[in-house]
């Protein structure tokens, strides 16, 4: 037992899962799989994750971990609150490696949720955090939208965020960074949400 608490093997174990579920999907992420990934035992795997929703769940909360710090310091050194909805969003889309790995963890996690309630559960506690962020700046740069407005403006920006990022993993040569960072700035204009003033 004392093998599972060595720092090293657990991290190695944890970034295996990441990977495993990144490059392979949900069908490829086993533990034997995991542990091949890790250089290490199915034993030891088994150890932490007695099975394929524990993988499954311990890869949303990396991806969980990995993007909220990050998106917290965006928005604390942004200097308005159009430049901090902006720079969130821009963080959010498969504008490079990392965060294409992150796109496919997190469409390979939600694909095996659809019929999993434990992790669809889980990814709608995640995903909170995206949508009421979002709503909150919309709500800052346009105060005088009504709730009802700012709700389903913010709707519009995570769905064609999260829509880009489902996308490009299977074309990332029609959504590739450009095209993706054209179509945010359309969108934050068209909505008002850039922080430019009408004249």
């Amino acid at each position: 037992m004392a093998r599972t608490k060595d720092p090293a093997a657990q991290e190695r174990i944890s970034q295996a899962v990441w990977e495993v579920l990144g490059e392979r999907g949900p069908q490829g992420l086993t533990l034997r799989a995991v542990a091949a990934q890790a250089g290490c035992t199915t034993g030891l795997v088994l150890h932490r994750f007695p099975d394929k929703r524990s993988l499954l769940l311990h890869a949303r909360d990396l991806l969980h971990e990995r993007t909220a710090a990050r998106t917290v310091a965006l928005e604390e050194a942004a200097d308005s609150s159009a430049a901090a909805l902006r720079t969130v969003l821009h963080h959010a889309l498969s504008l490079t490696d990392v965060a294409r790995q992150e796109s496919r963890v997190w469409l390979g996690y939600l694909a095996a949720a659809l019929d999993d309630d434990v992790l669809a559960a889980r990814h709608r506690a995640g995903h909170t955090v995206f949508v009421e962020r979002t709503r909150r700046l919309v709500g800052a740069i346009r105060p005088e939208l009504s709730t009802t407005d700012v709700v389903s403006t913010a709707t519009i920006l995570v769905s064609y965020v999260e829509g880009a990022n489902a996308l490009s993993t299977a074309d990332d040569e029609r959504y590739d960074a450009a095209a993706q960072l054209a179509g945010l700035d359309r969108l934050l204009s068209v909505l008002g949400l850039d922080g430019v003033t009408a004249p």
